[in-house]
């Protein structure tokens, strides 16, 4: 099945391009319709809009005021951010289950029109990039007559968007609406025609990264993986990155980061006050054991770090889901795959957690032992290793994951008892070069 992303700058004209395609028998959906249906009464997706941006933009009726959010967001650059975090996970999730209806169909072109396609860098995800380009006065004019804004406020909205000669240098065709209603239906159906004859001549989306967001080193004290070995293991089994979680340590992670600045993401798994684990992915201050959860959230998010949700209903380090819900409002990322857990059921109700409060979702083998390294990952984008660029990744993110046998839990206690004996690998508490271990590394 062939896709093709259709974007354009607001009022340049791109709906118009995706109903003559309709019209004419393609499969079509549009993100600006899924984004409606995220935010319909009593769905969790409203239920977060209310609670992030007030009375201000609901309706008498308990629905939403969509000219009033909208005239809020367009004012206010970190509440446009805030709302697409709320919004896109919950479209992007809606967007891949219409796909894959579609290919189960036997569909062979399928159209997604999607406005903020290259901002978003959904891009990747599709065969051809289309873009509906027009000029400034004509969208102006589009604007006042389908919403009566006024001149002002519109070139207020226009000016929040990307740079529409960006967008047309970026795309696989342009489709330029510079004339008639229909003179642009005529050249859409000569575009269409010119996709559905076209081979696989088109650039190819980068390669997706695997990223595993939890596993352990010898920094951990349940552990003796080296942590050189660690990402050796990793990448042997086509990971690309991996979060180096150790309990209530960050020294060991910190020197891995520096060394391998593209590989690894420096983070620390603290055990809460309440007894229950809370990572902090991109930190560079520890956070001591003992912090209290919602301390801890605090202390990740001042560093600038990303605060992910670990198996939060495991018994014991997960508090068997007591704190889950109060929590997430306060995580970035829920991990909805742990590569230790047994049970199923606690994944599916991490999952449904994520679900629940719009939460970005991740994965880990939460490895003690090398075999275990790179067995539950997230495929995702190629994007930096910087915290705003994961976030973003993660909307396009796609869960794996193994389960790992249970003897695995005997390796942990046996390396509980070999960190208490004489030659144990204990690297110093400080970032820097790694020496070998004394041991073998288990």
């Amino acid at each position: 099945m062939r896709s093709v992303a259709l974007t354009g700058s607001v009022g340049a004209g791109k709906s118009e391009v995706a109903r003559a395609w309709a019209e004419a028998g393609i499969p079509v959906v549009s993100a600006d319709d899924l984004a409606r249906r995220a935010v319909e009464p009593d769905s969790s997706g409203l239920a977060e809009v209310r609670r992030t941006f007030g009375e201000r933009v609901m309706a008498p009726d308990g629905t939403l005021d969509r000219r009033a959010l909208r005239a809020h967001i367009f004012r206010d650059e970190a509440a446009r951010r805030r709302l697409e975090a709320i919004l896109h996970l919950r479209v992007a999730g809606m967007r891949e289950e219409w796909m894959s209806e579609r290919r189960a169909e036997g569909h062979e072109l399928v159209v997604a029109e999607i406005p903020l396609l290259f901002e978003t860098g959904l891009d990747r995800e599709f065969d051809v990039t289309v873009v509906v380009d027009a000029p400034v006065e004509a969208r102006l004019r589009r604007l006042a007559e389908r919403s009566g804004l006024g001149e002002e406020e519109a070139r207020r909205i226009m000016t929040a968007q990307m740079d529409p000669a960006e967008k047309c240098r970026r795309a696989h065709h342009v489709l330029d609406n510079d004339g008639s209603l229909e003179q642009l239906r005529a050249r859409a159906a000569t575009l269409l025609e010119t996709i559905r004859g076209e081979t696989d001549s088109l650039p190819k989306p980068a390669a997706l990264l695997r990223i595993d967001f939890h596993m352990h080193s010898w920094g951990s004290h349940d552990c003796l993986s080296h942590p050189e070995a660690v990402l050796e293991a990793a990448r042997h089994r086509g990971v690309g990155r991996i979060a180096l979680t150790d309990h209530d340590r960050l020294d060991v992670s910190l020197a891995m980061a520096e060394c391998h600045p593209d590989a690894v993401i420096p983070a620390e798994e603290v055990r809460t006050a309440e007894g229950i684990d809370v990572i902090g992915l991109y930190l560079r201050t520890e956070i001591p054991k003992g912090t209290p959860a919602r301390a801890a959230c605090d202390r990740i998010r001042d560093q600038g770090g990303l605060v992910y949700l670990p198996h939060p209903y495991a018994g014991g380090k997960g508090g068997g889901g007591r704190l889950a819900d109060p929590l997430a409002p306060h995580v970035d990322i829920v991990e909805v795959f742990n590569g230790r857990l047994h049970d199923p059921r606690q994944n599916k109700l991490a999952a449904a957690l994520a679900e629940r409060h719009g939460r970005r979702r991740g994965a880990g083998s939460d490895a003690h032992t090398l075999g275990e390294v790179g067995r539950s990952w997230v495929e995702l984008p190629p994007h930096a290793n910087r915290p705003a660029d994961l976030m973003q990744a993660l909307l396009r993110g796609r869960i794996h994951g193994t389960t790992s046998a249970r003897w695995v839990h005997l390796a942990s206690t046996w390396a509980k008892v070999r960190h208490r004996l004489p030659g144990a690998p204990r690297p110093e508490r400080r970032p820097g070069p790694l020496k070998e271990p004394d041991v073998e590394p288990a």
